[in-house]
């Protein structure tokens, strides 16, 4: 990424220095790459936190070393860098081993693979994340697990995902 002005650099770092100590499972890695009046939004599931405590309490209970089974796979599509903000557009690939209560609340390991297009949109205040707005969707997520029936709904699997990957594999038939 060429070209950044210091600020849009410090974004990228601190935002990599936050995923790192959630992939480490360091609670207060994490929490010192924050504001002091963060949020947390996990769109499809109505969950996160807001305020430090809200947020410490979400990433304690249900992310910090509990993120991901250990196969997680992160492949980046695209990252936008503004002047506050930075937004990330990625496929996540795993095998749902282990319960995953930011995104599958309630749904017990299917051991089933998942391979979803992930959004997350990371608003940043004097060189710390503000806030964090993450979107997938959660209809690809309950298909590929089994939970959903897709049949007469206008939903994919993990075709939609790998066809960001590969904008040349062919689109939905009408």
């Amino acid at each position: 990424m060429g070209n950044l002005s210091s600020n849009q650099q410090v974004m990228v770092d601190v935002f990599q220095q936050h995923m790192n100590a959630e992939m480490d499972g360091d609670l207060e890695a994490t929490m010192a790459t924050m504001t002091d009046a963060p949020h947390l939004h996990n769109i499809p599931v109505k969950m996160g936190g807001v305020g430090r405590e809200g947020v410490r309490q979400f990433y304690a209970n249900h992310l910090i070393g509990k993120f991901f089974p250990p196969d997680v796979e992160f492949i980046n599509v695209s990252t936008t860098i503004g002047e506050e903000q930075l937004v990330e557009e990625n496929v996540i690939k795993f095998t749902h081993t282990m319960p995953i209560d930011w995104m599958l609340p309630g749904v017990p390991p299917t051991g089933r693979r998942v391979e979803v297009a992930v959004v997350v949109i990371v608003k940043f205040e004097n060189g710390k994340v503000a806030h964090e707005h993450i979107y997938w969707d959660q209809a690809s997520v309950l298909v590929q697990l089994g939970l959903l029936d897709p049949s007469g709904l206008p939903v994919s699997s993990s075709d939609s995902a790998q066809k960001l990957l590969d904008p040349k594999l062919s689109a939905r038939e009408m």
